[in-house]
């Protein structure tokens, strides 16, 4: 598919989905449309792209852009990789478009549901000037200046390197700003000094990359990267500006705004101005297009905008009454506005076209094929004149045409005196804003200046606050630290006494009291348990270890069961001192097995942290005591046993008897 010498400019591509689905394998029906002649075919999605990359058309054309993207990050991707002279096109609208097959029917193009001949209507409308361009970018390109090597760290030599680099991103920045000034280019520099020159270099330029002397480039320390500016989201815009005509609403007042919505009921679009006077809101609405309605949304109509009306020569419409607000929130609610100006504007203009709609079609329906529908439009709602007398003078307009060609011009119609009469104050609208322009330059002296202070006050701001935050920072480190200290040096002192309380046990327990003062014979170590508990018998075990013939003492007995005390049995100690009562099955286990057991208040204990040392005498004593109680309890059992047993052996005689 190749370009050609052809009736438009340039090619346009007019694409559909032939088969398969856009979220995997794709394939499209492509049509290169170039005035005359028409080039088809079926293509994937690789081979479009690079078709649109080598081929370089002027529009690219679909009847919905997120047929060539599965996704708004897509789409923009998408608009990313296209040429700078190639546009993409939604033939259908902006974000709510109408069927391909009614814009088709509308501008007079050959339609068909096969996807070939929808791409080929897509590519003839478009052709044609049809359609919302669709793009993610502004008309601004950023290109950053920036280093194209690291600059590394420590050294004399390394310190030569960095200003070595530094000067080259400099005087490359130079290079940059001379090439926008001789093109003649609108731009803002922010650059970023560093040892030795630059670090980077930032240019923000009025203009598309295809219109900047500059481009992508990486050579030796400097590297420059070309790309415009992105939107916040996806944007439409007409295709061309055309002046067709529109039906206008004003809403006038401190802040004047004006709304342009189509023939058709779109909103094409609406500003609002504190500033501007009304000869440039005429300027403004004449760019726009032709109003054949000028609407307000109060009745009766304000004498501003009834100056607005006749000096387009347009019908006028008001309510029957004021427009409530609710009315004109539900009416704009799919519109975009910026301020409640906008949407009263808004609300006007849809209300007159709401009124006429009906008239449009009528008017639309008479009007043949292929011609345009506008001018009829304007003359019967404006000047009152009927569909078929407007065609009929149309007609014999054409035909006067080609009879008078050559002779002197006659006299003007009022049509003609009307043009010639918004020639002249286009003219004084335009010195007008010659004058506007001037003085906008001088406040953009002022402005730049001012920025110029603003931001090195900010910068010396964010200095101020790196600084603060790292004083902070470090203050709350060093607190961190300190208190990481004192723990420390805490559990050094506990650790150390701990040591201290062991050494002394260490030597009361393995010396055999031969190398001890004779204050010190006589004294046994107690391995003290906290409760009569498994857990707690574990622990104590775990932590200072229990063996056979230890004295050990229980802080509370109260806890024993017959689970614990053959834990006691199986250690066997010398004695087992208590404090608290033991429960009967415990001290039945503990006697059956000739465990000692004994109040700990009849021993002596002194305690050292976990351990603690009795006095040898007290501990025999206690055990002898456990003696005498145990002679004594077996004596009793016997007893008791002996009564039992004659108890039953009179009972027996006593039956036998």
């Amino acid at each position: 598919m190749s370009t050609r010498t052809s009736a438009l400019d340039a090619v346009v591509f007019g694409v559909d989905v032939q088969s398969g689905d856009v979220r995997g394998d794709v394939s499209y029906a492509l049509v290169a449309f170039d005035g005359e002649h028409v080039d088809k075919d079926v293509v994937s999605r690789r081979k479009l792209r690079r078709l649109i990359r080598d081929e370089r058309p002027a529009i690219v054309a679909t009847d919905n852009m997120y047929e060539l993207a599965e996704n708004k990050d897509a789409l923009i991707h998408f608009l990313g990789e296209l040429p700078d002279e190639t546009s993409l096109v939604q033939v259908t609208g902006a974000q709510r478009p109408d069927p391909l097959s009614r814009v088709a029917n509308r501008h007079d193009v050959p339609y068909g549901k096969d996807p070939m001949q929808e791409a080929e209507a897509a590519a003839r409308l478009a052709a044609n000037n049809v359609g919302q361009e669709v793009t993610a970018f502004t008309d601004r390109t950023e290109i950053k200046v920036s280093r194209g090597r690291s600059t590394g760290s420590g050294g004399w030599s390394e310190d030569r390197y960095t200003r070595r680099i530094h000067g080259s991103v400099k005087k490359r920045t130079r290079e940059v700003e001379s090439a926008l000034d001789e093109a003649g280019l609108d731009y803002e520099r922010d650059a970023t000094e560093k040892y030795g020159g630059f670090s980077n270099a930032v240019f923000t330029v009025e203009g598309r990359p295809r219109d900047i002397p500059v481009s992508n480039e990486r050579a030796g320390d400097v590297r420059i990267e070309v790309e415009r500016v992105r939107r916040d989201g996806i944007d439409f815009r007409p295709l061309a500006k055309r002046r067709d005509y529109v039906v206008v609403g004003v809403d006038p007042g401190t802040t004047t705004a004006v709304a342009i919505v189509g023939l058709d009921g779109e909103v094409l679009d609406v500003m609002s101005t504190r500033t501007a006077d009304t000869a440039a809101v005429t300027e403004w609405i004449i760019e726009h297009g032709r109003p054949v309605v000028v609407a307000a949304d109060v009745t009766p109509m304000p004498e501003t905008v009834e100056k607005l009306r006749r000096s387009f020569d347009a019908a006028g419409w008001t309510p029957e009454r004021d427009l409530p607000v609710d009315v004109k929130q539900h009416r704009t609610r799919e519109e975009g506005y910026d301020n409640d100006h906008e949407r009263d504007a808004m609300a006007a203009a849809l209300g007159a076209f709401d009124h006429h709609t009906d008239q449009f079609d009528r008017i639309a329906a008479k009007v043949p094929p292929g011609e345009d529908v506008g001018p009829v439009v304007a003359r019967v709602v404006a000047g009152e004149e009927s569909v078929e007398s407007v065609l009929a003078d149309l007609r014999d307009d054409g035909g006067e045409e080609s009879d008078d060609a050559g002779h002197e011009p006659n006299e003007q119609t009022p049509e003609q005196r009307r043009i010639s009469d918004l020639e002249t104050q286009v003219e004084r609208l335009q010195s007008h804003v010659d004058r506007l322009e001037a003085t906008i330059e001088d406040k953009d002296e002022q402005l730049d200046e001012y920025e110029q202070k603003l931001t090195a006050a900010r910068s010396e701001q964010r200095r101020e606050a790196r600084r603060d935050r790292e004083v902070t920072r470090l203050q709350r480190e060093n607190r961190r630290l300190e208190s990481e200290l004192d723990e420390r040096d805490e559990r050094i002192d506990d650790l150390a006494g701990k040591l201290e309380r062991l050494k002394a046990l260490w030597k009361l327990d393995h010396s055999n009291f031969a190398d001890v003062s004779e204050k010190r014979e006589g004294l046994v170590p107690v391995k003290v348990v906290d409760q009569f508990t498994s857990g707690a018998i574990d622990d104590a075990d775990e932590r200072f270890g229990l063996a056979e013939d230890d004295v050990v003492m229980f802080r509370d007995a109260s806890g024993a069961g017959a689970s614990t005390a053959d834990k006691i049995v199986d250690l066997d100690p010398r004695v087992v001192l208590r404090n608290g009562g033991l429960s009967d099955i415990a001290d039945e286990i503990l006697f059956k097995h000739d465990v000692p057991v004994a109040p700990a208040d009849l021993v002596t204990v002194q305690e050292v942290d976990e351990l603690a040392v009795a006095r040898e005498e007290e501990i025999e004593a206690a055990i002898d005591d456990w003696e005498r109680r145990a002679r004594q309890r077996e004596r009793e059992r016997n007893a008791e046993m002996v009564d039992r047993l004659i108890s039953e052996h009179r009972a027996d005689r006593s039956e036998s008897d």
